[in-house]
């Protein structure tokens, strides 16, 4: 049988290897000193942004205003196929809710005031906390706002409250957003389908339930049902222009979606790297400790 010496094993460090090779390290950049004057730009930029897309809103109302005759005729023809499709009515829906006690005030000033406001604070709280999701969010919605803009163009569409059958409770308590007729005001009263109101809404709840890991982010599901039932109770818009608004809103937010989370649940910093001029902290690590047990091989 063959004999086995079990001996001291001597460790020694490369000769040829310089002691740092290998290493990551994290290196912090001093912030320059025109940091201040980047931020505000980049805040004016996201303004300009902002501004453009709301000309080019304005600009679609302007070329539908000659179409009133064709939303109308479009509004007739929506209102069969969907009956034809089994959809409840919207009208129906409507009438069951004005037997709620201030239910329709409620509604009314949920679509006034939570729609845009919101949509902007999200957005805001993203540029600030969540820089590296940001951009993915804004091109999302910019992408869905020039989508709606072109079927807004396209399929010029009467609301409900502007048909028979139903009832128009912002006129009706005194809180219309909009202005005496179809033509006045800035909003195109004939921009129904699809609902950007809907469409807002699904990518604000998923822009939040991405960027934050509380067990209560779930909760943002609740704004795109209320909005939808804001819309169809206060007759701003069909069922089909929410519908629409969805199907076009998850494509957009599965091709503009940020980058994953860490295994250990926390939120990866994209940003940290672009602030402070580092390199990932973890793949240095990782580097330092291949290198040390290259040395005491």
């Amino acid at each position: 049988m063959a004999q086995v010496h079990i001996g001291p094993v001597e460790r020694g460090v490369r000769d040829d290897k310089p002691p740092d090779e290998g290493r990551r390290h994290l290196r912090l950049v001093p912030c320059p000193r025109d940091a201040p004057r980047a931020k505000l730009w980049r805040v004016l930029r996201e303004v300009l942004f902002v501004a453009f897309l709301f000309g080019a809103y304005n600009l679609g109302r302007y070329l539908s205003m000659g179409h009133a005759g064709e939303a109308f005729a479009h509004a007739h023809r929506l209102i069969q196929l969907q009956s034809q499709l089994g959809l409840p009515s919207e009208a129906s829906v409507q009438r069951a809710a004005l037997h709620v006690p201030d239910l329709a005030q409620t509604a009314n000033r949920y679509y006034e005031f939570v729609h845009f406001p919101l949509t902007a604070l999200v957005l805001l709280w993203l540029m600030i906390r969540r820089a590296a999701q940001y951009p993915k969010a804004r091109w999302a919605l910019a992408s869905l706002t020039g989508l709606a803009l072109i079927g807004h163009l396209v399929f010029p569409l009467a609301p409900p409250r502007m048909m028979p059958g139903w009832i128009d409770t912002g006129a009706l308590l005194g809180q219309s957003v909009y202005g005496p007729d179809a033509q006045s005001g800035l909003a195109n009263q004939f921009a129904a389908m699809p609902s950007l109101h809907v469409g807002w809404a699904l990518m604000v709840a998923v822009f939040m339930i991405r960027a934050t890991r509380s067990r209560w982010r779930w909760l943002w599901i609740a704004h795109p049902v209320l909005t939808f039932t804001v819309v169809v109770v206060t007759a701003n818009h069909y069922w089909s222009d929410g519908l629409i608004a969805i199907t076009l809103a998850v494509p957009l937010l599965i091709v503009f979606r940020p980058k994953q989370f860490k295994p250990n649940g926390r939120v990866r910093r994209d940003s940290a790297p672009a602030l402070l001029g580092a390199t990932d902290q973890s793949a240095g690590v990782v580097a330092v400790a291949s290198s040390s047990s290259a040395r005491t091989r």
